[in-house]
């Protein structure tokens, strides 16, 4: 009634593969007289360090508990990416930190490139396409295909040919890379014009010519006292609000 008769994907715990797929193969086979689902994926228990992880004794994770603790669920899932769904992948709050810091160097990394117009390297775009459908094809290794994500971010292309491959992978991925990336420029954005401020920051600038590195960094406390970061650029200090 809601998924049709054919399935292409049908995922699970490995511990559900006798007898409970089993006997959903034979159930939906039986009602529809035909094939019904094309691949099963049969994924390996989350540990923690003293063992499986067990609802029954009360050991799991859930996403509002990350989220309470502060984590963002798509750090989450980049740690589960990592490793491949037939392996066993040991859960502690240090290893999501690491995941979760690496996911946020990403992010970075993506909010850095360039979005100014510049001609997509199709030929490149292919080939970095086909790495990373080698990586899924290979029984659907994401370990993988995110190495090849970060190939392609450190392939001899420029930015535009970057981000399209990003956008393009995380389609798959799902990690919201473009989305995360986008709202970190944006908060790094400068603010709009202030009087005040743009005249404290030519203060400081003059201080700093003038070598009085102590008024420039009263200037600077003091701006950071009321929540204002100011950014060093070649091109001058620029600010923005916390």
């Amino acid at each position: 009634k809601h998924l049709g008769e054919d399935l292409d994907i049908h995922c699970g715990g490995i511990d559900n593969a006798f007898p409970h797929h089993t006997n959903e193969i034979a159930q939906s086979e039986a009602y529809l007289g035909h094939k019904w689902c094309n691949y099963w994926v049969h994924v390996l228990h989350l540990n923690t360090t003293g063992g499986k992880m067990s609802k029954s004794k009360g050991e799991f994770l859930t996403v509002s508990l990350l989220e309470q603790k502060g984590y963002d669920p798509l750090a989450y899932r980049f740690f589960c990416l990592q490793s491949h769904y037939r392996k066993s992948l040991v859960f502690s709050w240090e290893n999501l930190d690491n995941a979760a810091g690496a996911y946020q160097k990403l992010v970075n990394r993506i909010a850095a490139l360039s979005d100014a117009p510049q001609t997509l390297d199709e030929a490149e775009m292919k080939k970095l396409r086909e790495g990373f459908t080698a990586a899924l094809d290979n029984d659907l290794n994401t370990s993988l295909a995110v190495t090849a994500l970060y190939d392609a971010l450190k392939a001899p292309v420029n930015d535009a040919t970057k981000l399209a491959i990003v956008q393009d992978y995380d389609r798959v991925l799902g990690l919201g890379l473009i989305d995360a990336a986008a709202k970190l420029r944006k908060k790094s954005e400068p603010e709009e014009s202030d009087p005040r401020i743009e005249g404290l920051l030519a203060e400081r600038a003059a201080a700093k010519k003038a070598k009085n590195f102590a008024e420039a960094d009263r200037i600077r406390d003091m701006l950071k006292a009321e929540g204002i970061t100011i950014i060093d650029t070649p091109q001058g200090a620029k600010w923005k609000r916390d």
